[in-house]
């Protein structure tokens, strides 16, 4: 298991992903692991090098005894950072994570290139509240909080769905070590960031949910907003684990800050994906066979199609070819059907995943489009190679 040893604590991580893509480090929330970033790391992986890891206390790594602060909690990341050899990172914190996130963007802001902050605050709220968790923990373990997590993290709708997630960060929740847990709440309660908020020069986004009775937007997401220069904010319709509830606009929200339109020239970028998507052998015999009749239409479609909505962020190319697949077949496109089954097939997509398509496709767009497409699909998987 990956472990790196900062100020004689063991702390374990995960880095994930190309090497000579940037880095992103994903920072969890009080009481969880490095697993409440599970629904993210699929899609961000496409566009970032990812680092999780498991704060001081929580998950695998170690819980020294006593109180920590947040300062010592970011130095943690700096220190891991620097023992995997990463000078510059994003950095995207949630509740706790997001705190440490303050931390270092007023503090170390030459190692940050971008900075989110999700469900979090420069002041957490009454030192007495916490010094009563403390104890609270410390006398009766992680079972005293249980109800409390759930009720803080989740909407009342989210709670009433029974949804798989839920469980699992009860459980994770519920198996964090109560001293290490302690000590990350003495941070919490000794924290006061506000004053250091105006020397945060980086690009910010701020994520608030709507429904966070922890960190809400009055007196909280407000102040983040109100005191980091030119801070954009998104609000989604979460509670406090607003990654959780909405994960793929959270995710969405991340790209949009992350990854803005690139300058390459569409139609530059357009063949790069065309290329990816449908493979060399096919665009290349595609661009041979232009004329100075077709040339203009063919770079039409590289431009618009392929660099402009296929490199969109929002939806991975797995997804957009088995849309393609069924708004062809629904049309009755077959050419452009067969065309884009076999680079598909080609290129990661399945037996099973086209099965799918078609059987949807099926019931809304009738049974002899379903027909038709079994029977092409058929031929293509049957092909020989």
């Amino acid at each position: 298991m990956p472990f790196a040893t900062v100020d004689d604590t063991r702390l374990f991580y995960r880095l994930e992903g190309s090497d000579h893509r940037p880095t992103l480090v994903l920072a969890h929330s009080l009481g969880l692991d490095h697993s409440l970033w599970d629904a993210q790391t699929p899609d961000l992986l496409a566009h970032f090098r990812i680092l999780r890891f498991d704060t001081r206390g929580h998950g695998a790594s170690d819980a020294p005894p006593g109180d920590y602060s947040i300062e010592r909690l970011a130095r943690d990341v700096l220190g891991l950072t620097d023992a995997l050899g990463i000078a510059s990172f994003a950095y995207c914190g949630i509740s706790l994570g997001g705190f440490v996130g303050q931390w270092l963007a007023a503090n170390a802001p030459d190692r940050l290139t971008s900075l989110v902050l999700a469900n979090t605050s420069p002041n957490a709220g009454p030192p007495a509240n916490w010094e009563t968790r403390i104890q609270n923990v410390l006398a009766n373990g992680m079972n005293a909080l249980g109800d409390m997590f759930l009720e803080r993290s989740f909407s009342p709708a989210t709670l009433a769905r029974s949804e798989p997630c839920v469980d699992s960060l009860h459980r994770t929740f519920l198996g964090t070590n109560p001293q290490g847990y302690a000590g990350c709440c003495a941070a919490i309660r000794d924290m006061n960031q506000t004053a250091s908020l105006g020397k945060i020069r980086l690009p910010v986004l701020l994520i608030v949910g709507d429904q966070d009775v922890g960190t809400p937007w009055t007196g909280h997401g407000e102040v983040l907003a109100r005191e980091i220069a030119d801070a954009r904010v998104v609000r989604l319709p979460a509670a406090h684990l607003s990654n959780v509830e909405c994960p793929r606009s959270f995710t969405s929200a991340l790209l949009d800050f992350l990854t803005p339109a690139s300058a390459e020239d569409p139609l530059r970028a357009g063949y790069k994906v065309r290329r990816g998507v449908l493979g060399d052998a096919y665009v290349d015999a595609a661009v041979a066979k232009t004329t100075n009749f077709t040339r203009e239409f063919q770079e039409l479609i590289t431009r618009y199609a392929w660099g402009t909505i296929w490199t969109r962020p929002g939806l991975d190319q797995r997804t957009r070819r088995l849309l393609v697949l069924a708004m062809t077949a629904s049309l009755g496109r077959w050419e452009e059907f067969r065309m884009h089954l076999r680079t598909g097939l080609a290129h990661g997509l399945e037996p099973c995943d086209v099965k799918e398509v078609l059987l949807q496709a099926a019931i809304y767009a009738g049974v002899p489009v379903a027909n038709t497409a079994f029977h092409i699909a058929q031929e293509e998987i049957t092909r020989p190679s």
